[in-house]
């Protein structure tokens, strides 16, 4: 599918935005529209789902037949069989006449069932039974009626874990999942985020006849950068929030922290692809920044061990604050039954080695015997220590030229696609292929 027909589906469905995931996930949805098979959506809540279920039917051969909508969560447990399949007169109390269910309705169109991992057991196995055979049965009636419906589902959870927790039919799992589209949350899609604020109090603007609201160049920033756990529902309750409530019809980013919950932020930085921090964290993911940041620990725990290490031989003076310190509080070394290693006389050794000279910048003089180290180890010590720090910056290096790899590998060894998807300069991508040796690739 070419580029010109994703935009004329996102004309026409009015979806804003040019992210990559949501380009390949509306290119999945025109190319099995043609088709009856089965789809399921995923995605979190409020990043659009719906709008795919009806490219789908509208790009159809069912696009005549009726097209409706069903959250499985809205609907009690206890008359969603009768909303679905429909009931006969005197199945329950207050059925006072036949009912048509919405898979009778339908036929010859599309049902869309939104949060399906809601869905009884007992239902998902009378939906079974529609998918496979296209056969259902009333409420209360015992005659098998035929309906041909096309049912695209969608889900914000992960049904595989439902399946695993025994909330969701495994059968029913992979005959709903033949074709899957994933919907890629907002704060995955980079620049859609301001495309779609604009979107929003351009609308607000024109229906309440107001100047729209415009936002400085650190607001932007800060509006990318933001998580939105609610989405694109979230984002739109935003932008006509701040229509509203400004006096002002520019807003800077001091001013737009006011209206950003700081309770639904990630404690990890949002880095959105073309929109690294400058560094090489680039566009990575979550996963991969919590490696980067361990490693990091990890390194300063290796300089940490130096430190104390050249302490304890004498190779590091202690600091002035330190001393101070230490001398301060040398009557809680001797309530431990332990001797100060700064004693209050200067230049008197303890009994167990520890000393300080008169010299307020002398070295910490500690006795190797009682600090648990032997002066024969201590180029073990050292060697060790050096080893895991080289150890520790080669996995790093590792990890970062794997991601160039796979980053060069997507994009056809394209070395400026590849940079931006690494959210780096391509200067920087040439350096990075010379110090790891890929100019070839």
């Amino acid at each position: 599918m070419t580029n010109q027909e994703i935009q004329s589906i996102k004309q026409r469905f009015g979806i804003i935005g040019n992210a990559p995931a949501l380009n390949y996930a509306i290119q999945v949805a025109a190319q099995v529209a043609p088709t009856d098979m089965t789809v399921l959506i995923t995605g979190e809540s409020g990043s659009g789902k719906e709008s795919f279920s009806k490219i789908i039917h509208a790009l159809s051969p069912r696009k005549h037949g009726q097209f409706i909508a069903i959250n499985c969560g809205a609907i009690p447990e206890g008359t969603i069989d009768s909303e679905l399949f429909g009931h006969e007169k005197g199945a329950f109390t207050g059925a006072n006449e036949a009912r048509k269910g919405y898979f009778e309705v339908t036929d010859g169109g599309t049902i869309f069932l939104d949060e399906i991992a809601e869905m009884p057991l007992g239902t998902q196995a009378r939906l079974l039974r529609v998918l496979e055979n296209g056969e259902f049965i009333r409420v209360g009636s015992s005659k098998v009626q035929k309906t041909d419906v096309r049912v695209v589902a969608a889900t914000n959870v992960n049904l595989l874990d439902r399946v695993q927790a025994g909330k969701f039919r495994e059968d029913l799992y992979y005959r709903l999942n033949t074709v899957p589209i994933t919907v890629p949350p907002l704060r995955d899609r980079g620049d859609d985020i301001y495309l779609l604020f604009r979107k929003f109090t351009a609308d607000f603007s024109e229906k309440h006849r107001v100047k729209p609201i415009s936002l400085t160049p650190d607001a932007v920033r800060l509006l990318t950068r933001f998580r939105f756990p609610g989405n694109i529902r979230q984002l739109k309750n935003l932008a006509e929030q701040i229509s509203v409530l400004e006096m002002e019809r520019e807003v800077d980013g001091a001013r737009l922290t006011t209206y950003l919950p700081t309770a639904q932020t990630s404690l990890l930085p949002a880095l959105l692809p073309g929109h690294g921090a400058g560094g090489d964290f680039g566009s990575y993911s979550e996963r991969d920044i919590l490696y980067r940041l361990l490693f990091d620990m990890r390194r300063d725990m290796t300089d940490l061990k130096k430190v104390v290490l050249e302490l304890a031989t004498g190779n590091r003076p202690a600091p002035a604050e330190t001393q101070e310190l230490l001398r301060q509080n040398s009557h809680l070394f001797n309530n431990l039954g332990e001797a100060s290693p700064y004693p209050p006389t200067d230049g008197q050794p303890e009994p167990n080695g520890y000393y300080l000279p008169g010299g307020p910048a002398a070295p910490l003089r500690v006795d190797m015997a009682s600090a648990g180290y032997a002066d024969d180890d201590d180029s073990d010590q050292t060697e060790d220590i050096s080893h895991e720090t080289e150890e520790e910056t080669l996995s790093l290096d590792a990890i970062e030229k794997e991601m160039i790899m796979k980053a060069l590998k997507k994009h056809h060894n394209k070395r400026k696609y590849a940079a931006q998807d690494l959210g780096i300069s391509e200067r920087t991508l040439y350096r990075k292929l010379k110090q790891y040796d890929l100019e070839s690739a």
